[in-house]
C-alpha cells in the first residue's frame, strides 16, 4: 500500500509544528487552516502515512470500540462506514481522506521523527532536531498520542528466546501460526480482539492473565444501504445520531464519575454475558474481577469469552516472570513450551517517550519536570514550556466517550491562541505556574469520588506516584466549555521586541 503522504522537504522555520499525524495532529491542523488558510503549519510524521496508531496497529480484528458516529471529525462526517464499530482499515482510510480533503496532507512531512526540541528564550522559539534535520519553530504542538509507542515488560531471559516474539502493535503479518503453540501475553483491548482471529489458526493458544477485565457485548452490526443512503442525502439525520450517541455516553460517564453506587447493573450485565459464553465453573472464576467494573478499561467484545472456552486455548490466571530458551514461565513458576510470544501489554501513557525530547526555559526535560506524575493546565499547557501545546495530554482520557471530541476541544483552545498571538503581536505565551497549581487540584479533587481511584484496582490510569494523571474526572462537555476560548489572564505574554533597521 503506497501512502499518499506529500514526500515534502523540512523547512528551516515555521511558526506552528505539529509533532504526530494521527487523529490529534490532523484535526488541530484542519483546525488551525479553517480559520486562518495561509497559516505556516507543518505536521512531521515518524511513519510513511498519515494514521498514527490506525496506521500502525494492524493486528487481525483490530477495531475501535468507541460507536463510529462518535468516533469521527464532526467537521468531516462519512457515509461510508460499514459497522456501527469501525475497523481498522477504514478508519485508516477516513484519515487519509480527511488529510486529503481538507489541504493537511500537503503540509505533512514524512519519516521525520522527532529527535529532540530545546525552548530558546532568547529568541522566543523553539529549537528543533529530528531525523530529517532541524529547524526552529516559533510554536510546538506535540500529538503524539496516549497510545503511539508499545510497551515491553522488562522479563528475564526474553533475548534467550528461540522463537518469534512481536508485540501486538507491531504485528508481523508473514507469520504462520499453523501448528504453533503461541502465547499471548496480556488481556486487554487489543488481546480481546486478536485472539478470537488466531485461536482457529494456531495448534494452540496459552494466554497468560494478570488480572481479569470486566467484558461486555459489543452491540456492534452493518450499517445498512439505506441508511448510507439517508447519511448522504439528509446529513442532519447523521448528526442527530451523532447526538444521541453521544447522549448515551455522557450518561454511562456520569455513572463512572458521579453515581457509581449504580455500577453493580452493568456487573450483572457482564457477568450474565459470562455465563452465556463460557461453560467451565473454573474458567469463569479466573474471568471474574474483584474490582467495581469501569476500574480498568470496560472491553467490549461478542467472541473473547467464548474463546477462551476452546478446548486448545488455556488461560493462565497467573501474570508472566520469565522467557526461556523454548517457552515462557508464569508467576507461579510452571513452564509452558511455545514456538511464538505475543505481547498485547498496551501502550506508556503516563511515561510519554516525547517527554524526554521536550527541554523547557530552566534546561530540564519534560519528564524531568513531571518526575513521574504528569500534569497540564486544561491538559494542554504546562508552565516552564513557552509556546508548547499538547494534544491529548494529562488528564484528558475518557472512560466513556470519543477522544475525539476532547481533541476537537483541545484544537479550538489551541487555535484561538495562535490567533491571540497573531493579533495581539505576541511572541510567547506560557501557563502562570498558580494556574496551573489551581486547576490540577480541582481536578485531583473531583477524580477522588470516581470509579478510577475508588473502584479497587491497579490501572494505567494511574502513575508511578499513585496520582490518577491520565483520566478526564466529568462530562466532556465541561471539558469543552473550558476550551471553547483562550483565557490569557492565566498566562504569562511576551510582546515581541521591534526590529530596527
Amino acid at each position: 500500500m503506497a501512502p499518499d503522504a506529500a514526500a515534502e522537504t523540512i523547512p528551516t522555520h515555521v511558526h506552528t509544528l505539529i509533532v504526530g499525524a494521527g487523529f490529534a495532529g490532523l484535526g488541530v491542523a484542519a483546525r488551525i487552516l479553517r480559520e486562518q488558510p495561509r497559516a505556516d503549519v507543518r505536521i512531521i510524521e515518524r511513519g510513511n502515512d498519515v494514521g498514527g496508531t490506525w496506521r500502525d496497529n494492524t493486528y487481525p480484528g483490530c477495531a475501535c470500540d468507541v460507536p463510529t458516529s462518535l468516533y469521527s471529525f464532526s467537521f468531516a462526517p462519512s457515509a461510508e462506514w460499514t459497522h456501527t464499530f469501525a475497523r481498522q482499515p477504514e478508519i485508516y482510510r477516513y484519515l487519509r481522506k480527511v488529510a486529503a480533503d481538507t489541504g493537511v496532507l500537503d503540509r505533512v512531512v514524512t519519516e521525520c521523527e522527532l529527535q529532540g526540541a530545546r525552548w530558546d528564550d532568547s529568541r522566543a522559539l523553539w529549537s528543533v532536531r529530528t531525523s530529517s534535520g532541524t529547524l526552529t519553530a516559533d510554536v510546538l504542538v506535540v500529538a503524539t498520542g496516549a497510545l503511539s509507542t508499545p510497551s515491553f515488560p522488562d522479563v528475564p531471559g526474553i533475548e534467550n528466546f528461540g522463537g518469534t516474539v512481536f508485540h501486538s502493535a507491531a504485528w508481523n503479518h508473514d507469520h504462520d501460526f499453523r501448528g504453533e503453540e503461541v502465547a499471548v501475553i496480556g488481556t486487554g483491548a487489543s488481546a480481546v480482539q486478536f485472539v478470537p482471529e488466531i485461536a482457529p489458526v494456531a495448534k494452540h493458544l496459552t494466554v497468560l492473565q494478570r488480572t481479569p477485565a470486566w467484558v461486555i457485548p459489543r452491540l456492534d452490526r452493518e450499517l445498512f444501504g439505506i441508511e448510507k443512503s439517508l447519511y448522504r442525502r439528509m446529513p442532519w439525520v447523521q448528526k442527530a445520531v451523532r447526538g444521541f450517541v453521544y447522549s448515551l455516553r455522557e450518561a454511562l460517564g456520569g455513572v463512572l464519575q458521579h453515581a457509581t453506587g449504580l455500577l453493580p447493573v452493568f456487573e450483572v450485565v457482564a457477568k450474565a454475558h459470562l455465563f452465556r459464553q463460557v461453560r467451565d465453573r473454573e474458567l469463569r472464576r479466573k474471568l471474574t474481577p474483584d474490582f467495581k467494573i469501569g476500574c480498568k478499561r470496560i472491553l467490549l467484545s461478542n467472541d473473547w469469552l467464548r474463546s477462551l472456552d476452546r478446548p486448545d486455548v488455556t488461560l493462565v490466571d497467573a501474570g508472566l516472570a520469565a522467557v526461556t530458551p523454548d517457552g515462557v514461565v508464569d508467576a507461579a513458576g510452571n513452564e509452558h513450551k511455545v514456538d511464538t510470544i505475543i505481547f498485547a501489554t498496551g501502550f506508556t501513557p503516563t511515561e510519554p517517550p516525547v517527554a524526554h525530547m521536550l527541554r523547557g526555559t530552566n534546561g530540564h526535560t519534560l519528564a524531568e519536570h513531571w518526575n513521574g506524575s504528569p500534569s497540564a493546565y486544561k491538559g494542554t499547557t504546562v508552565a516552564g514550556f513557552p509556546n508548547l501545546f499538547l494534544m491529548y495530554g494529562p488528564n484528558t482520557n475518557l472512560g466513556h466517550s470519543s477522544i475525539i471530541y476532547m481533541l476537537e476541544s483541545q484544537s479550538a483552545y489551541v487555535s484561538d491562541a495562535l490567533k491571540m498571538m497573531r493579533n495581539s503581536d505576541i511572541a510567547a505565551v506560557e501557563v502562570a505556574d498558580d494556574a496551573q497549581r489551581r486547576y490540577n487540584t480541582r481536578i485531583q479533587s473531583a477524580l477522588e469520588t470516581t470509579v478510577w481511584n475508588k473502584g479497587g484496582c491497579s490501572s494505567w490510569y494511574l502513575d508511578s506516584t499513585g496520582r490518577n494523571s491520565v483520566q478526564w474526572p466529568t462530562f466532556t462537555w465541561k471539558f469543552r466549555t473550558q476550551m471553547q476560548q483562550f483565557d490569557e489572564e492565566n498566562y504569562i505574554s511576551r510582546r515581541r521586541t521591534p526590529s530596527f533597521s
